[in-house]
């Protein structure tokens, strides 16, 4: 059987309220038909390991919308079936995104029985303020409660924050993040608020309903939380995530280094080399965004497939690229070359990398190509001069 490596993430589209910053897949029902829901997840999961077989998962992701809103049977149905329809890594990580609301937390154990091993908690903020701004459903006090009920139950943990708000100056965020540091476990997720089209905040920002901090404050606040988390053993591995050593989430590097995984439910994408196929490319997968369409879909031809299609040539190597400069440790060049065919010091020539390296936002070094944190700060610029 194959050791190449698979992630398989597993996306559940529902949420009880829709956050006015989220742009994601995820959608408010009245009701959700659980039977049919599971039947259907576990027919796309067997759809995609004849997509992807003979591979050892690494990795399982519940991912949103809100996956602690799902039935922990359905949970325990799925990484059950999972572990039947491939060879899983002893250590297999499966982790599911969390609201920290007191329900949700009363299925931490349940979920922890079904099989998850690491949580990853929306939290966002720590003052009920905030909480308001971001249309979050839960309080101060819940989200301390979930993270010591988490704790508990899991062997790993983590939760996100959201800052440069409106009205948040540096000094308020550093100290936000001193109490985070002293709830945090192995792991952090800190991002910086953005405006996404398509979402509520975008129309109230456009009609001036609140202002960000600007550029320079927002910068200042990217700088000291690198110094911070850094300084107290959680340094940035990724632009927005933040672990102990050993302690990165698995799934994500996955996606990062550009290898192999399949996704699965409304709106999951997957990317992977197919079975024996010789030279380099991917299968590039998109399974249909509605929730009603992708199960109507599922139940008519055992899968919810919207696009099918192949990533090779300067596609892959563009796509890679723009993965992998997002991590702290960069781009492994031999890693890149075994799934794109090309070296990415040579793909991107000499022209384009000299003038970017002397202005100090890239390193070449013999064994990696990486964004200096200067440059990852500066991401979308960089691959703009990158990519043409």
């Amino acid at each position: 059987m194959s050791a190449q490596p698979l992630g398989v993430y597993v996306h559940w589209p529902f949420c009880k309220s829709k956050c006015p910053y989220c742009d994601f897949n995820s959608h408010v029902r009245d009701g959700v038909e659980h039977v049919r829901w599971r039947d259907a997840l576990l027919a796309e999961l067997e759809h995609a390991a004849r997509e992807a077989p003979g591979r050892r998962v690494e990795t399982m992701f519940f991912g949103g919308g809100t996956p602690s809103l799902m039935p922990p049977e359905t949970v325990a149905a799925l990484i059950q079936r999972t572990r039947a329809l491939w060879d899983c890594a002893p250590d297999v990580e499966i982790s599911l995104e969390a609201n920290p609301t007191s329900v949700e937390a009363g299925r931490f154990a349940a979920l922890a029985e079904a099989g998850v091993n690491r949580v990853s908690l929306g939290v966002q903020a720590l003052d009920a303020a905030s909480l308001k701004f971001l249309g979050r459903e839960h309080s101060t006090e819940e989200a301390l409660a979930a993270l010591e009920t988490a704790r508990g139950h899991f062997g790993r943990f983590s939760f996100d924050l959201i800052y440069a708000r409106p009205g948040q100056t540096p000094e308020a965020w550093a100290e936000e993040l001193e109490r985070a540091l002293a709830l945090a476990g192995e792991h952090l997720s800190l991002y910086q608020l953005t405006i996404e089209r398509g979402t509520r905040f975008f129309t109230d920002h456009a009609r001036g309903a609140f202002v960000l901090p600007d550029e320079e404050v927002a910068a200042t606040m990217f700088e000291a939380t690198q110094a911070r988390l850094s300084a107290a053993g959680l340094p940035a591995y990724e632009i927005s995530n933040h672990a102990r050593p050993g302690a990165a989430c698995r799934h994500n590097l996955i996606y990062w280094r550009y290898q192999d995984y399949v996704g699965i439910g409304p709106g999951a994408h997957g990317r992977f080399a197919e079975g024996t196929t010789q030279g380099w490319a991917k299968r590039a997968t998109r399974r249909a965004s509605g929730p009603e369409a992708w199960l109507e879909a599922v139940e008519r031809a055992g899968h919810g497939t919207a696009e099918s299609t192949v990533v090779a040539g300067q596609d892959l190597v563009e796509e890679a690229l723009m993965m992998g400069l997002r991590l702290a440790d960069g781009i492994d060049r031999a890693l890149f070359a075994s799934v794109t065919g090309t070296d990415p010091v040579a793909a991107l020539g000499e022209a384009k990398l000299a003038p970017l390296i002397e202005a100090g936002f890239l390193e070449v070094r013999p064994d990696r190509l990486g964004a200096t944190e200067a440059g990852r700060q500066r991401l979308n610029a960089l691959l703009e001069r990158l990519i043409a």
